[in-house]
């Protein structure tokens, strides 16, 4: 009599912050990627000849995705770091922090998107109430089966609702990695593209550190993410949280495509009429 024993390999939570080597691959950049204190410490720098950029060794289908990063100093405009998550293929989904440099004294924008199947144009952009320059700050991306919440230092300032009633598409399929990049973007980034890249002040660099994903690891093919016991997975604002990100919405927004009617002539999307 022979025992047959089925592996069946399903997604797995994790929760790290660990070393940078052992977690994350170099997808570009060759040197300009430096890995610091042990593991601990990730730069990426920007030169004229090229960016630079890290992704994920795993893939992750929803999660709490956590890093401290402490952007370009001084004259950085043309230049964008970004900090995302994206799948794979021409269909891909994506959610995304983008940090567009600016002359030096100058706030840095902060544009948020949500992609799903390989359409986007769902941006939001903030100011920050703090140089986000001078120290490390925290940037977090929630997804979840129900919402998507962008939160600075543990604030909200935007949320995406899966709203089932609506039609609207929302980002549930697709396993995504974690992606960090940093490149010269000076024919939009800084006033429309009217401010370009200095390369005379070349390198440009940022920092990273403490990256934490508290999220389901996919496995190909597996078809399940038994993740539903953890407090994440069906996090939602609660009242003092959508206080909080109304007012900074309030003080700290500068861009919001939910109100462009010259960008949509033929009607505001959809999930315009439903969200924040």
């Amino acid at each position: 009599m022979k025992l047959i024993v089925f592996l069946v390999v399903l997604p797995w939570v994790a929760v790290f912050a660990r070393n940078f080597s052992q977690d994350f691959d170099l997808t570009w950049g060759s040197d300009r990627v430096r890995i610091l204190n042990n593991g601990e410490l990730l730069t990426l720098s920007l030169d004229k000849d090229s960016g630079s950029a890290f992704q994920s060794k795993n893939e992750y289908l929803f999660g709490k995705i956590s890093v401290q990063l402490k952007l370009v100093p001084d004259y950085s405009a043309g230049t964008v770091t970004s900090y995302y998550l994206a799948s794979q293929g021409s269909t891909w989904d994506e959610i995304d922090f983008e940090f567009l440099g600016n002359l030096s004294g100058d706030p840095y924008t902060v544009h948020t998107n949500v992609i799903t199947e390989g359409k986007g144009d769902r941006e939001q952009q903030f100011r920050l109430w703090f140089d986000p320059t001078a120290d490390f700050h925290t940037y977090s991306i929630l997804w979840n089966p129900h919402v998507i919440i962008f939160y600075v230092d543990g604030t909200p300032i935007r949320e995406f609702k899966n709203l089932d009633s609506t039609k609207v598409p929302f980002p549930e399929s697709r396993a995504m990695r974690i992606h960090s990049s940093i490149w010269n973007a000076d024919d939009w980034a800084t006033k429309g593209g009217l401010i370009k890249t200095d390369w005379s002040k070349a390198p440009f660099t940022a920092s990273f550190r403490n990256i934490s994903a508290q999220a389901c690891i996919w496995a190909s093919g597996s078809g399940a993410y038994p993740c539903s016991s953890n407090s994440w997975q069906a996090k939602q604002l609660d009242a003092p949280s959508l206080e909080r990100l109304m007012w900074v919405q309030k003080h700290y927004m500068i861009y919001n495509y939910c109100i462009d009617l010259k960008r949509f002539p033929q009607g505001l999307p959809l999930e315009c009429a439903a969200t924040t």
